[in-house]
């Protein structure tokens, strides 16, 4: 027997191709006469359910003669109307199915005793039983080569031309197989990629195979003003010998091949290009000729991958050191490996995607249950702190009440008892009634007020005043307090006569001081020292309140201007109040427009500053907010950011553009001193890192063109060192972030009336 009545043939044939073969066995059966027998599917004892899966397919034809053994399997798949079609010749193949058969023929089938008997049957050398049957086969599973199978038929009938193309066919689908099962089974594209490449090159039997990726047009301007784009380049290949140049990552020059007309388009609608002799077919072209010498290339075989209608790249086999006559059917087959590959890169994008995208919402979920997760707490821990202001105002209330009660009902027992009470106890009693009214009163106040700021009822009344008068007015309200206390009070003022004018809130301004006086000496142990200082800086007040009491908590600070929220339960219990003082003054403080910061060492004491803008700027004559407005845009009202994030610089645009400003964002600040000297806008507001705001500062104060612009910086946070060092260097003011649209009105308007007091 030769090599292909070894081999087991498997292909996929539609139905009226099954029947043809099983024409061919019973065919086959009529020539051999009586020394043949041919067994089939009929003779299966049909209580058998399953006889699929034991005999490997439901319908067959075995042929047992003296000339040739031949079994034909099929398995019907109803959906395809298609056969899965096995056809061997082997005698081992054959005995274990026969052997499988005896077991499950019908009972009393006459062939159950003889059927070994022909598993090992005397093949002569010359068979024409077998050549008549390789021919047939051939005219039946490829009919396109009929014609050729004729003619040579019509000679010495032998099985060699037949064999030869069914082995192809077979080497070819099992490749085909290897590929579409590295598809289906892995997602990892360079495995499924390098595996085919090499396979390929060495079924094809060529020196060197290559995939080509096609890469984004890259457009660049050459010296001598042609735009030149680079193709791509070879991201995998495989040689026969390392002494071929290898062209892995090597990038073609595309102005070589664009001399070939419309060479992407051929490949983009699907064209297979083969080439047997590349030094004939591109002597057109010297710089084509020269890069495919350099690298070898004497013949060559394309085919393209084309991905979701795209062109992706090129499926390239290379002939080295020989040239070769390509085949139609290397052709076919190649162009049938470029569209399985192209269907493995479509699939591998597509899992990209899905992976990026579940990525992305994974860390969206992350994310938003982070902010869940938060937004949990905080409301928790909300509730928790509004729970024990509740606990501790209720201790409060209590106290002064019970004092109320109480000596009133004594007072009134001593009256209706007709007895006589001293005057002093009477002086005594009247005194501590009125002073927890007083500070019940107090405590009720700042609710209420705390609540109208809440819910933005509380207005200002701005007007002018003497900054030395209210000083002095809440330095003596606080004074009995301190003489209580044995606490030393001492009033710095650092102002001229010329800047005791100042306008804004005065009774909101008393009553910032006031809870920061308190809260001084609450917690300013006796003999201690208690210290309010008042300063000018440029168009705002500096009001100071400093004391050597017991301090704070680095990691308590933050939560010191927070409502309901109590550094420690048993200092609350001690010390007494509601817990709203300061929270109330930072509302007050941040409704002018201004700041407030506190620095503190435990047992060493605290100092609280508060920095409140000019509300409205008097040149010595008395004249209404309008004609100030007024005053105010007949300067320059160019107001100049710059700020990268779109978000910020759109909400600081409208709110200025409104207010009649004329508004110019700049998003980098890389050539910002040249375009401010050309524009000498009245205000320059900065969102970059310090170093890079006092830099620019630096060169502005130089220029005399901007040497007036005055500088405001946004920061995200800012302590009151800092502060004092770039105010020191020039800057104007600052905005903490996120932007409050009337305090950002109020600092520029400020600035700019400031700015055109100093022209004027």
């Amino acid at each position: 027997m030769n090599s292909v009545s070894k081999s087991i043939l498997r292909r996929t044939l539609p139905i009226s191709i099954f029947e043809k073969l099983c024409s061919l066995w019973r065919e086959l059966v009529e020539m051999e006469g009586s020394t043949a027998i041919l067994l089939d599917d009929s003779l299966i004892d049909p209580e058998i359910s399953n006889i699929s899966e034991i005999l490997g397919a439901k319908n067959f034809h075995l042929l047992l003669s003296s000339q040739l053994c031949a079994l034909l399997q099929g398995t019907l798949n109803a959906s395809s109307l298609s056969y899965q079609v096995s056809i061997t010749c082997d005698p081992q193949a054959i005995a274990e199915f026969t052997q499988t058969l005896q077991q499950h023929l019908k009972k009393g089938s006459p062939w159950c005793d003889h059927l070994t008997l022909y598993l090992e049957p005397h093949f002569p050398e010359s068979n024409p039983l077998e050549s008549y049957f390789n021919g047939r086969l051939w005219d039946i599973l490829v009919p396109e080569f009929s014609e050729t199978s004729e003619v040579m038929y019509e000679g010495l009938r032998t099985c060699e031309p037949v064999e030869e193309a069914l082995h192809q066919q077979v080497a070819q689908e099992r490749l085909l197989n290897q590929v579409i099962g590295q598809i289906r089974q892995s997602l990892e594209l360079s495995v499924i990629l390098q595996t085919a490449v090499r396979q390929l090159r060495s079924f094809l039997q060529v020196d060197r195979l290559v995939i080509y990726e096609f890469k984004e047009k890259n457009v660049s301007t050459s010296a001598s003003g042609n735009s030149q784009e680079n193709g791509g380049l070879v991201i995998y290949e495989s040689r026969v010998s390392g002494s071929i140049p290898s062209l892995l990552n090597i990038t073609a020059e595309d102005t070589c091949f664009a001399t070939i007309p419309e060479y992407k388009h051929k490949y983009h609608q699907g064209e297979i290009v083969a080439i047997n002799d590349v030094e004939r077919k591109y002597s057109f072209s010297i710089c084509l000729s020269q890069f495919l010498e350099k690298y070898w290339v004497l013949s060559k075989l394309i085919a393209p991958i084309v991905v979701d209608g795209q062109l992706w790249g090129l499926l390239i086999a290379h002939q080295c050191f020989k040239k070769r006559q390509w085949l139609e059917s290397e052709k076919a087959f190649l162009g049938q490996i470029g569209q399985h590959l192209a269907v493995a890169i479509y699939q591998a994008q597509l899992y990209a995607q899905v992976q990026e995208q579940k990525n992305t919402f994974e860390q969206r979920v992350i994310e938003r249950t982070q902010e869940l997760r938060d937004t949990l707490l905080a409301s928790q821990a909300a509730n928790h702190s509004k729970s024990e202001f509740l606990g501790n105002m209720s201790h409060e209330l209590r106290t002064p009440l019970t004092c109320i009660i109480g000596l009133s009902g004594t007072l009134l027992h001593w009256s209706q008892e007709g007895l006589n009470l001293s005057i002093d106890k009477q002086k005594k009693y009247l005194q501590t009634i009125q002073n927890s009214g007083k500070h019940l009163l107090d405590m009720i106040n700042e609710i209420l007020e705390y609540s109208n700021l809440q819910s933005g009822k509380y207005v200002l009344a701005i007007r002018e005043f003497s900054l030395t008068k209210v000083s002095r007015n809440v330095m003596q309200r606080v004074s009995d307090e301190a003489e209580h206390r044995r606490i030393n009070l001492e009033l710095d003022i650092q102002i001229r006569a010329q800047q005791d004018d100042f306008s804004a809130d005065p009774e909101r301004v008393q009553q910032i001081l006031y809870h920061l006086l308190n809260n001084a000496l609450k917690f300013t142990p006796e003999n201690g020292t208690v210290t309010l200082r008042v300063w000018r800086e440029k168009n705002q007040v500096a009001l100071q309140v400093e004391d050597t009491g017991i301090g704070i908590k680095e990691e308590q600070i933050p939560l010191l201007f927070e409502s309901f929220q109590q550094l420690e339960n048993s200092r609350k219990r001690v010390y007494g109040g509601t817990g709203l003082g300061l929270a109330l003054t930072k509302q007050l403080v941040e409704l002018h427009g201004g700041t407030i910061e506190v620095e503190s060492i435990i047992n060493l004491g605290s100092t609280f500053t508060v920095r409140i803008p000019n509300q409205i700027q008097s040149k010595g004559k008395l004249i209404n907010h309008l004609n100030h407005n007024q005053a105010l845009f007949t300067k320059n009202k160019t107001i100049v950011l710059v700020e990268s994030n779109e978000e910020i610089a759109t909400l600081i645009g409208e709110l200025l553009t409104a207010a009649n400003y004329h508004f110019i964002w700049l998003m980098d600040g890389s050539k910002v001193i040249q375009k401010i000297e050309l524009l000498e806008p009245s205000v320059l507001i900065l969102d970059q890192h310090l170093s890079e705001v006092l830099k620019i500062n630096e060169s502005l104060k130089q220029s005399p063109k901007t040497k007036d612009t005055k500088m405001l910086v946004l920061r995200e946070e800012i302590t009151s060192k800092e502060w004092t060092e770039i105010s020191r260097m020039g800057i104007d003011d600052y905005l903490i972030k996120p932007i409050q649209p009337s305090l950002l009105l109020k600092r520029v308007n400020a600035l700019v009336f400031s700015n055109n007091e100093s022209e004027n």
